[in-house]
């Protein structure tokens, strides 16, 4: 295989796009067909689309995406569904990062990089419909390559029942791939969206997965593809069956202070916030995953 894997990562960054047009089109279909509630007399929420750059001066640095974001329907409060293709060098504190976390001793050396993937938060009018956070990526240096990524569910107001059949759709789609995926990723998902202090996970969990590299691209690309079709049908399913659900200002209140819980998680915790703003991303982009309201007690 090519050092570079030029068509690999052409082949990965369309498939990112792709997802986000399928998921934009099934969540424009929600809010059209959202007829009752304190919303349903609202236009139905339509998603604005803004091109997103790199901001460095370095010319070899570059790459952007598209930022695509819905405010104000009828079913979802704010929703983001972004893609980004970027590629240039890592900066001396990214660099020492990668290294240390991947064991990439040559990235001092030759610090290229290129990167592709999607990004997807969701919040919602009714605060018995979960948010959901869902991202899919692959990473590129001279030095190795992988895939991560993962979908958690992250409801104010928990139902057994919805947070059984979210996971039942992930397990199903890592069980195609290997029977050891869904109880090895949904540990790593309880244990990387745990918020220390807080003591506390900011959802209900789900999967996550980072430096999968089995030595076949093929087959580790067909995963993440897997994880990606997975999203729709688990998180339609329990989006559907509580957006009808009639709320109280309590329940307002109560996803507010939760929303709060998953501010603070994004800003200290996340890896992708930080090495979003590290690469110089578009920090509105970057950034898209925080609620438009929030409160903390």
């Amino acid at each position: 295989m090519r050092n570079d894997m030029t068509d690999e990562k052409a082949r990965a960054s369309a498939w990112f796009r792709q997802l986000r047009d399928q998921i934009v089109t099934a969540f424009e279909a929600l809010e059209d067909t959202q007829l009752s509630g304190p919303f349903a007399g609202h236009p139905a929420g339509r998603f604005e689309v803004t091109e997103t750059t790199r901001n460095s001066e370095d010319r070899s640095d570059a790459g952007g995406g598209l930022m695509s974001v819905m405010r104000g329907g009828r079913v979802f409060e704010k929703v983001g569904v972004n893609v980004s293709t970027v590629y240039g060098t890592l900066g001396e504190r990214a660099q020492m990062a990668m290294a240390a976390r991947k064991g990439l001793p040559g990235m001092k050396d030759d610090p290229r990089f290129w990167a592709a993937g999607i990004s997807l938060v969701a919040h919602m009018q009714n605060p018995h419909t979960p948010a959901v956070h869902m991202n899919t990526r692959m990473f590129w240096t001279p030095h190795g390559w992988w895939f991560g990524g993962g979908s958690d569910l992250n409801p104010c107001i928990e139902y057994d029942e919805d947070t059984a059949a979210f996971h039942a759709v992930q397990k199903e789609h890592c069980d195609r791939h290997d029977p050891d995926y869904y109880p090895r990723f949904k540990a790593w998902a309880d244990e990387y969206f745990y918020i220390p202090h807080r003591g506390r996970a900011r959802g209900v969990g789900g999967i996550f997965y980072d430096d999968l590299n089995t030595g076949d691209w093929a087959r580790d690309f067909a995963f993440t593809q897997d994880v990606g079709r997975a999203f729709l049908p688990a998180f339609l399913g329990v989006t559907e069956k509580r957006r009808d659900t009639p709320w109280t200002e309590a329940d307002k209140d109560r996803q507010l202070i939760h929303r709060g819980l998953y501010a603070e998680y994004n800003l200290v915790y996340d890896r992708g916030t930080k090495f979003g703003l590290e690469t110089g991303h578009n920090p509105d982009a970057v950034l898209m995953s925080l609620p438009p309201m929030a409160k903390w007690v």
